[in-house]
């Protein structure tokens, strides 16, 4: 298939630049998805959709505040450096603004002097290898000076940093959220859970990969980045007896999808695992876990479309797209969801 084949038309105002208040308020367009049929709900309802003995898997992974604004020393130029990969301990593969101020040796100061970055190396694809020095803990002084990395479709300033986490974010590593778990609520959480409905947890640490477009005119020729997993034992078990008893296993986003499909894909079956995945799931993929996705609405040409193609077959998931446009649906990170069952 080609790339231009998922493209399709949204209008700019549909580009949701701040999340729902509250979070489960947010609309939720459910797919039957053997008929393609489509229902309009909020997100609130999602229960009404669940059956006793289903089990939601969700992704862990909590952003890390990584974008970090400070000044050259000697110089004093600004400078903004984005936080990408921990290569070893204090050693960060980061993007760095304006590049050219950034050379090897050069040193930055970020928190009025509570981190300071020296550049260690000019990596190929332009990135820098920086290592940091500080006193303390790494990550709450991240916290303490670090902002979101939004996307780049997000223009408005974010009010509150946890809007950007799910409520049951915990494993710090991610460069952008796992945005179709955002609508969910601890209250909404205990109600699905009181109707015999259990969740699993995985972690996989979206990389900004993720916003990466497609390059490439066929999909076949493109190349996924790589990003971290781990499936543990306590929700391989789930997953099993969930399969065992005849319930379905609903994935909470591409990155809980990608990170079960992986996993089955390396190991055979499902198992406690972690390691690296590049997995690339487009139309013609065969899925080994997945009974249901819950998602949100994808960019277009991108490869989390062309993975909810692969789930939901193709006419069934441009046909929803366009009908979600002309619904005035909300799109991407702080948008609407979809539930594909």
């Amino acid at each position: 298939m080609e790339t231009k084949d998922f493209y399709y038309d949204l209008p700019r105002e549909l580009i949701a630049q701040t999340p729902a208040e509250p979070r489960d308020a947010s609309r939720l367009l459910v797919m039957d998805k053997a008929s393609g049929a489509l229902t309009h709900r909020r997100f609130y309802d999602i229960a009404d959709c669940l059956k006793p003995g289903d089990c939601l898997i969700v992704n862990d992974s909590r952003v890390l505040p990584a974008r970090i604004y400070g000044n050259k020393k000697g110089t004093g130029g600004h400078v903004e450096f984005l936080l990408l990969t921990q290569k070893e301990q204090d050693i960060w593969e980061v993007l760095a603004k304006p590049g050219k101020k950034a050379r090897p040796g050069a040193r930055f100061v970020f928190g009025a002097g509570l981190l300071e970055a020296e550049v260690l190396d000019i990596l190929e694809d332009g990135k820098r290898l920086v290592r940091f020095d500080y006193s303390g803990s790494f990550y709450p002084l991240l916290e303490q000076i670090g902002q979101m990395p939004l996307p780049p479709y997000i223009t408005e300033k974010l009010q509150d940093n946890e809007r950007y986490q799910t409520v049951y974010a915990k494993e710090l590593g991610s460069a952008a959220a796992p945005t179709a778990g955002l609508h969910f609520t601890p209250e909404l959480m205990k109600k699905i859970e009181e109707m015999g409905v259990h969740f699993g947890y995985v972690t996989l640490h979206v990389g900004l990969g993720t916003f990466r477009p497609v390059n490439a005119d066929r999909i076949e020729e493109h190349t996924m980045h790589a990003e971290h997993y781990e499936l543990p034992q306590e929700t391989a078990e789930l997953i099993l007896k969930t399969k065992a008893n005849g319930g379905r296993v609903i994935a909470v986003g591409t990155t809980s999808c990608r990170t079960l499909e992986s996993v089955a894909q390396k190991e055979g079956c499902i198992k406690a695992s972690e390691g690296w995945t590049d997995i690339f799931i487009y139309p013609g993929y065969r899925f080994r876990v997945l009974d249901g996705l819950l998602t949100n609405f994808h960019l277009p040409e991108s490869t989390l479309i062309m993975l909810v193609s692969a789930f939901a077959g193709y006419e069934h998931t441009m046909h929803a797209y366009q009908v979600a446009v002309k619904e005035k649906y909300r799109f991407f990170s702080f948008g609407d969801a979809m539930l594909i069952q």
